[in-house]
């Protein structure tokens, strides 16, 4: 379903705010969205919406949406199946009419149900047979990496919508997808959007029959393990506390749409794309001076002195930014090329005066292999670090793995 069609589909009449976020929303059109993770344990559904409602600021969703798995599908089933002590009700009937009696406005709110519109189903592709499966559970890399171009689908395509503001909840199932939610609100999410936990005291938190502090049916009773067990004991749910905690994220969205100008698929290929754009803004407040026949640079007016092999591989990177060369991809593909830099560099400073005389020696008998280079670039980094702020930048913008390149603009680059 397209982001436009989604709005239409979720506009309803105007109704009074319960809180600030929630009033700012209507000011500016928009719906309210909770997207929430979950796995073997529904109630945190539940838990969630009902420390929204019950905050300091009341809050109640428009709509749900639920990313799980197949197993956390069946799950959410429980969600609508009559408990036999509450007289019949449900457990999600049961919360909305415990809302409602409370004062809070929840008709035409809290849209949910088992469709495939509400609850979206972790989905990965063969990729030999080209045939898509939901995912039972999140076991394997390539499970985790299905999940997390996934979860960036769902980010993208409701904060895309400015007719939308997202609450994401990332309290539900494994951690892996709660610290990928993290990094796709992260790099997808708005300045208006809100990513939270929610917090149950124990021992609510790990009892299978309790759904929300309000519930009916009286007293829950923890997994029993022995007749004379205290843990036994019923509890009042009324007793839980459900509190609901804001994470604090850095919106990434609005600095890399303007800067790289384009869209970028996969999660993996966007952050990958977003890590190369800060390396890049890193290093430009970055000058680098380099004398073809001395072992020492000028950090931004600063001199520094490092050993023959770690300038000449410094000074091989820096020659590639300054001539917009693109990345090496590993070690063993920027080898070669890093051999015959040395080989021409050696011609280049013969008989120039004032060439150091440890510089042109160790040219001699210069040659590196994959491991060589690692190792290089890793006492520079060392020796770039001791170096205090600037040095310490410059360290962190040398090769990485699968990006062998300097991440300085060839516009600060200078060589003489």
């Amino acid at each position: 379903m397209s982001s436009t069609s989604l709005a239409s589909e979720l506009r309803i009449p105007p109704r009074p705010a319960e809180s600030k976020w929630e009033k700012e929303a209507i000011d500016e059109g928009q719906d309210t969205i909770l997207l929430a993770l979950t796995g073997m344990s529904p109630a945190i559904l539940t838990e969630t919406i009902w420390a929204m409602a019950m905050g300091p600021e009341p809050l109640i969703p428009d709509r749900v949406i639920v990313v799980t798995t197949g197993a956390g599908r069946k799950q959410l089933e429980r969600l609508f199946e009559p408990v036999p002590d509450w007289h019949g009700e449900s457990p999600w009937q049961a919360l909305r009419r415990c809302l409602s009696e409370k004062g809070l406005a929840v008709e035409g709110r809290l849209r949910f149900g088992l469709t495939g519109d509400d609850i979206r189903i972790i989905a990965a592709a063969d990729d030999a047979s080209g045939i898509s499966r939901e995912l039972p559970d999140i076991r394997t890399p390539e499970d985790n990496a299905a999940t997390a171009d996934f979860l960036l689908d769902q980010v993208r395509t409701l904060t895309s919508n400015p007719d939308l503001r997202v609450i994401a909840s990332l309290a539900g199932g494994r951690k892996t997808m709660g610290a990928l939610l993290y990094a796709c609100m992260t790099l997808a999410g708005r300045e208006t959007d809100r990513l939270t936990h929610v917090l149950v005291n124990e021992p609510f938190e790990s009892i299978p029959g309790f759904w929300f502090p309000g519930q009916p049916g009286g007293e829950v009773h923890p997994r029993r393990r022995a007749p004379n067990d205290p843990d036994s004991t019923g509890l009042n749910p009324a007793k839980a506390i459900v509190e609901l905690a804001d994470v604090p994220f850095v919106p990434l969205r609005n600095l890399f749409q303007r800067e790289l100008g384009r869209a970028v698929g996969a999660f993996g290929r966007l952050v990958d794309t977003c890590r190369t754009g800060i390396r890049q803004r890193a290093g430009e407040h970055l000058q680098l001076h380099f004398q073809n026949h001395r072992c020492s640079f000028e950090l931004n007016t600063r001199t520094i002195p490092i050993p023959p092999r770690e300038y000449v591989v410094l000074l091989f990177v820096a020659r590639q930014a300054k001539r917009n060369h693109p990345p090496f991809l590993s070690m063993k593909e920027a080898v070669p090329p890093l051999n015959d830099f040395c080989r021409e560099h050696r011609k280049t400073i013969a008989g120039l005066p004032g060439t150091e005389p440890k510089l042109a020696e160790a040219l001699t008998r210069l040659w590196m292999d994959d491991q060589e280079l690692r190792r290089t670039l890793c006492d520079l980094r060392k020796r770039l670090r001791q170096q205090g702020n600037d040095g310490a930048c410059l360290a962190d913008l040398l090769p990485e793995r699968g990006r062998i390149a300097l991440d300085v603009p060839g516009a600060q680059i200078f060589i003489r």
